[in-house]
């Protein structure tokens, strides 16, 4: 699974909400032996942060969208191949335009390009 930076810095940020829901559950248990309050206390972080953790590195929400076909004419270099085009990205949109899939090689190049424009593919 490859992990994009958005991707983990909400995973910073909900690791340091983490922090005052473990307290507070370290505050109620306080009357108990440490071990055991330490342990459930992980344990309700677990129940909690688990299905948070969950959607921030399946959700497609945080990822680049995109289309492959087979049997493509590039859209620049006009050869028939394997096609590619990014769809949907955070600060990209093409789900309304005329596809124009590319070859691996002129996708590679795409990207690069819209990595310089500071679009995260």
């Amino acid at each position: 699974m490859k992990t994009n930076y958005k991707q983990y810095a909400i995973y910073l940020i909900r690791w340091q909400l983490s922090t005052p829901i473990l307290a507070v559950a370290l505050i109620v248990l306080a009357s108990m032996n440490k071990l055991y309050a330490t342990i459930i206390a992980n344990l309700i972080g677990g129940l909690i942060f688990f299905w948070v953790d969950k959607f921030i590195f399946t959700t497609p929400l945080l990822k680049a969208q995109w289309e492959v076909q087979d049997n493509i004419t590039c859209h620049d270099c006009n050869t028939t191949a394997r096609g590619y085009r990014l769809i949907k990205t955070a600060n990209y949109d093409k789900t309304r335009a005329t596809p124009q899939f590319r070859c691996e090689s002129c996708s590679h190049k795409k990207t690069q390009r819209l990595r310089q424009r500071g679009i995260d593919v």
